[in-house]
């Protein structure tokens, strides 16, 4: 029986790996057992992380809220429960953009709310 011997494939299959852990620090940039696992766990985190930037930005947009909110005279959990209430339906993104770039028309709402 003949063998394969998958030279050409191999090498491709290395090359891909070291242009992927281009830029790593140490031995994870150039030698393949440490790449493979760096490869691994970057992978991991990345995927993880993507999950985590939903929950910090939701977070970031409540506290810009509720730092406009305070300004004329009303809590962040008072104001969505009124909002929710009169049926406004804004969410929390573009409830804070509308805060951080247009003070005017967030003003408006608030009064709207009130």
């Amino acid at each position: 029986m003949s063998r394969v011997k998958r030279g050409l494939s191999h090498l491709k299959k290395r090359r891909n790996l070291l242009k992927r852990v281009k830029g790593f620090e140490g031995g994870q940039k150039n030698l393949i057992k440490r790449a493979k696992t760096a490869e691994l766990k970057a992978g991991a985190n990345a995927y993880r992380d993507r999950r985590v930037k939903k929950r910090d930005f939701r977070g970031l947009w409540q506290v810009r809220i509720n730092a406009a909110v305070r300004e004329h005279g009303m809590s962040y959990s008072v104001f969505m429960n009124v909002l929710k209430k009169k049926g406004i339906r804004l969410d929390r993104k573009v409830l804070s953009t509308l805060a951080k770039d247009h003070p005017i028309i967030f003003k408006e709402i608030v009064a709207a709310v009130k």
